[in-house]
């Protein structure tokens, strides 16, 4: 089971930073997980709220800021660009979730594809998302784009059934209550795996990516040397 940064070593460092994700290099993760927003002047973001209030403080939203407005706000934002160079450098694989609903619609996706389409060469990337109709875009610009629809409680059921995705993305939580997932010819990306008992469970069923908070802890209790 391959252990992925949620949002870089979140438990150790600001998510989405470069301190985190260099954090999650030190301890051994197997990947990065991000998120990712379109800002005012068409640049990717790594950022999970649709506005700066719960990280920065700032009432301005995202997809109305151009990035120097939102370094300026939060000198330690990066670009999925810069994520993605040290990937290469540290041969890193990589979850990207892209955000919605957001007033670009499907141009995050594309963004992201274009961006990533010379990148296949060093690392597994793997493009999430709870929008159905974002995944289904994926598939339509580039159909060997590997995919993971992530499960929400309400309409996991139509998601799983009309998905073209590579690979589910339930909670913890939800595995837990739906265990048959793991019975499913798609593998599981699980997130956020922060428990000892959840990171062996997970172990013990099969789970093909964990994501963690704390991937050294997750290493710890798994083993892994």
């Amino acid at each position: 089971m391959k252990i992925y940064a949620h949002r870089g070593a979140s438990i150790d460092f600001p998510e989405m930073t470069m301190r985190a994700y260099k954090g999650a290099v030190d301890v051994g993760a197997d990947g990065f997980e991000c998120d990712v927003r379109v800002t005012k002047d068409n640049q990717l973001v790594l950022w999970h709220d649709a506005d700066m209030k719960r990280v920065a403080g700032h009432s301005g939203r995202i997809a109305e800021m151009k990035f120097l407005e939102i370094k300026r706000e939060y000198p330690e934002a990066i670009l999925l660009e810069d994520l993605l160079e040290l990937a290469r450098e540290n041969k890193k694989e990589l979850a990207i979730e892209t955000k919605h609903p957001v007033p670009t619609g499907s141009a995050v996706e594309r963004k992201v594809l274009d961006l990533i389409a010379e990148e296949e060469q060093f690392a597994d990337i793997f493009l999430m998302s709870f929008s159905w109709l974002a995944i289904e875009n994926i598939r339509k610009i580039n159909p060997n784009q590997r995919t993971v629809a992530l499960l929400e409680d309400r309409f996991n059921g139509p998601m799983r059934r009309f998905t073209s995705a590579t690979y589910l993305g339930p909670s913890v939580e939800f595995l837990r209550l739906k265990p048959e997932l793991t019975h499913e010819q798609r593998k599981l990306f699980v997130w956020t795996v922060d428990d000892a008992d959840d990171m062996r469970f997970c172990s013990d069923n099969g789970v093909e990516v964990l994501i963690t908070n704390n991937p050294s802890f997750a290493r710890k209790v798994l083993g892994y040397h």
